[in-house]
């Protein structure tokens, strides 16, 4: 499951955009499969500045731990809250119910430098 309207990073994150410099952050549906049940979410606090591809939380499974990375620069408006008690949302609705956060982009064409759904298929081949 790849939806066509987001954007991808090679390492399997999401990116959605909400509004004018503002995109939404989760890991991917493959990245959720690959890790196993998911049991802990740490996240950015809002107000952090984030660089793309500084490590800026971390997913916790059954299986492993895996860094999560912060795909564009800006500065963290909010996470996803629920993910500290039902963390599983994670697994359960990737694409929804279990994104992390949402950054407020420097330069909102730095979306364009990430894979469409197309490559991002071809990634995870």
């Amino acid at each position: 499951m790849i939806p066509e309207q987001l954007r991808y990073t090679a390492e399997h994150e999401w990116v959605e955009e909400r509004g004018e410099n503002i995109v939404r952050i989760g890991i991917t549906d493959f990245a959720q499969n690959a890790l196993g049940d998911v049991v802990f979410v740490q996240l950015p606090e809002a107000g952090t500045e984030v660089r793309a591809g500084a490590v800026v939380g971390e997913v916790e499974s059954t299986k492993s731990v895996s860094d999560v990375y912060a795909p564009l620069t800006g500065r963290i408006l909010s996470c996803n809250d629920e993910l500290s008690e039902s963390p599983e949302l994670v697994n359960s609705d990737p694409y929804a119910a279990g994104w992390m956060f949402d950054i407020e982009v420097e330069d909102a064409g730095s979306l364009t430098a990430l894979l469409d759904a197309g490559a991002y298929a071809k990634l995870t081949e």
